[in-house]
């Protein structure tokens, strides 16, 4: 079937959301789908990295001085959002696409404008939800009461728009099926490419080429550096942990990074830390297996799932995290499920493990083992049936 994916973000980035818009869209293409992604004017171009045939179409630049890459909210959307309506209209008339796949609640509500628009061709849309509008809002800072009562209502419409809909998480699918009137609702989870993981480097080897310690425990983050990530809870666990434990290290990796590198040297963690950013998304594997022990500290409000948790699994790494449903179903005993939503409850977690090695062996490898059930290519599967289901309806 031809797709036309919307995707309201400078896509490619090297995050969560951009990650999961481009392995669903890679995944559905070896399926024989023809992909074709809408977005902003900026990102990065997927074919210096992959070998595809997916065509991205990107809006004007004529907010040229819109740069910003790292996720959250931001006036000048509204603009870029317009343009894309007008991008995404042309595209559908042009093309005449099967199915519309809209990700992210700004996507959804520009694919049901477009859908509307040209009600005569009865394209279906499929709704792929990553969080809760108004809690990633909320998360990042925004939103005063009043405000977030109508940016809620605002979210509640949105929640009920497309023929189906596809939730990252488990939280996620139980909030659109309670605002969104009981539509049809499937959990379709992060994947991973599992085979970006067949490295023939030893960790050893890894770790020399990146300048770092082989006789340290290496603890590894990536994704947003930014406080609704919860690397807060990351940053303030680093000292306790170095003082019980001086033979650590801390890997990260992500952006923005100016918060986190003043935090570092303010603190005087210069040779306890390397924080690498931007880290790119294609060279994530061998950053992820020079590592022991993996921290997700997110604890925000906005039922997204963490993808990063399960490339930690397929580095066959133990996972320190806050107990949450999404978490648990990912790891089950391949995790440290921390008592409390603190940087005292990650220390704890992270030292659990180095006092434990056979542990870190034992959980690492067990968390290996389930990510082979997390593919992007089961995932596209699902969302293949979904198409076809939405097709014979029209």
């Amino acid at each position: 079937m031809k797709i036309l994916v919307i995707a309201p973000t400078p896509f490619f980035s090297d995050r969560g959301a951009h990650i999961r818009i481009l392995e669903e869209s890679l995944a559905l293409e070896k399926l024989g789908h023809q992909i074709t992604i809408t977005t902003y004017h900026i990102g990065k171009d997927i074919h210096n990295d992959v070998e595809t045939k997916i065509d991205v179409r990107r809006i004007r630049r004529l907010l040229f001085w819109y740069k910003k890459l790292e996720a959250g909210p931001d006036w000048q959307k509204v603009l870029l959002d317009i343009m894309l309506i007008r991008k995404a209209f042309n595209l559908a008339r042009t093309q005449r696409p099967d199915i519309i796949h809209a990700h992210l609640h700004e996507g959804v509500l520009i694919g049901w404008i477009v859908q509307k628009a040209l009600f005569w061709r009865k394209i279906k849309m499929v709704a792929d939800f990553q969080g809760s509008l108004t809690g990633e809002m909320v998360s990042h800072g925004y939103l005063q009461n009043g405000l977030n009562r109508i940016f809620l209502l605002v979210e509640k419409f949105i929640d009920r728009l497309g023929e189906f809909a596809i939730a990252s998480s488990w939280e996620g699918a139980e909030n659109i099926k309670k605002y969104g009137n009981k539509k049809e609702v499937q959990v379709i989870l992060d994947g991973i490419n599992l085979g970006s993981f067949d490295v023939s480097k030893t960790k050893d080897e890894i770790r020399e080429e990146m300048e770092l310690p082989k006789d340290k425990f290496i603890i590894v983050y990536t994704g947003g550096l930014v406080d609704n990530k919860g690397i807060n809870f990351l940053l303030d666990a680093m000292k306790p942990i170095l003082i019980r434990r001086p033979d650590t290290f801390f890997l990260i990796g992500g952006f923005p990074d100016h918060y986190v590198k003043k935090y570092i040297i303010d603190n005087g963690l210069e040779s306890d830390v390397r924080l690498v950013s931007p880290l790119d998304y294609f060279k994530l594997p061998e950053f992820l297996l020079a590592a022991d022990i993996a921290v997700d500290p997110k604890n925000s409000n906005t039922n997204q799932a963490s993808g990063k948790i399960l490339n930690y699994m397929a580095a066959g790494l133990p996972v320190v995290c806050f107990d949450k449903e999404n978490n648990r179903k990912y790891l089950g005993g391949g995790g440290y499920f921390c008592k409390e939503t603190s940087s005292k409850s990650i220390a704890e977690g992270v030292l659990y493990f180095i006092n434990r090695p056979y542990e870190i062996r034992e959980k690492g490898g067990a968390n290996e083992d389930k990510a082979k059930e997390f593919s992007w290519d089961i995932s596209a599967k699902k969302i293949d049936e979904i198409y076809k289901e939405l097709k014979k309806s029209s």
